[in-house]
């Protein structure tokens, strides 16, 4: 809107407000011709390569936490599964602390970038 004020008449919040002042500014131009300006609209909107830059990085960046969202989701109920199935079937029983230890594994693994990557122990589990 040229005033610096971005919440009220801005492009993105306010299309018609901003249609509506440029209708404005146009009609004051050619009103001592006779002419009447009915409607203006913006067709195009080209922004400042840098401005366009940091639009698409806060996108990005959105759509990164949206899907981190959606895995967490994921893994969270895979562990929340596992340890079900493994009561319910007994086959093992495990203490709070090694469901805890389990739980963090398979968080990591399954919300992790990269591949699992094998580990030996080569001393005992207890």
């Amino acid at each position: 809107t040229g005033d610096g004020v971005a919440d009220e008449g801005s492009l993105r919040g306010s299309s018609e407000i901003v249609a509506n002042r440029i209708r404005e500014e146009i009609q004051s131009k050619v009103a001592d011709a006779g002419l009447e300006i009915i409607e203006a609209r913006i067709t195009y909107l080209a922004y400042a390569p840098e401005i366009a830059a940091v639009m698409l990085q806060r996108q990005q960046a959105s759509a990164i936490i949206d899907a981190r969202k959606m895995i967490v989701d994921g893994a969270v109920g895979m562990v929340e599964m596992a340890l079900e199935r493994l009561n319910e079937n007994q086959v093992v029983q495990l203490d709070e602390e090694r469901k805890a230890a389990m739980v963090s594994n398979l968080l990591v693994v399954l919300c992790g970038n990269h591949d699992a990557q094998p580990v030996v122990n080569s001393g005992s589990l207890y």
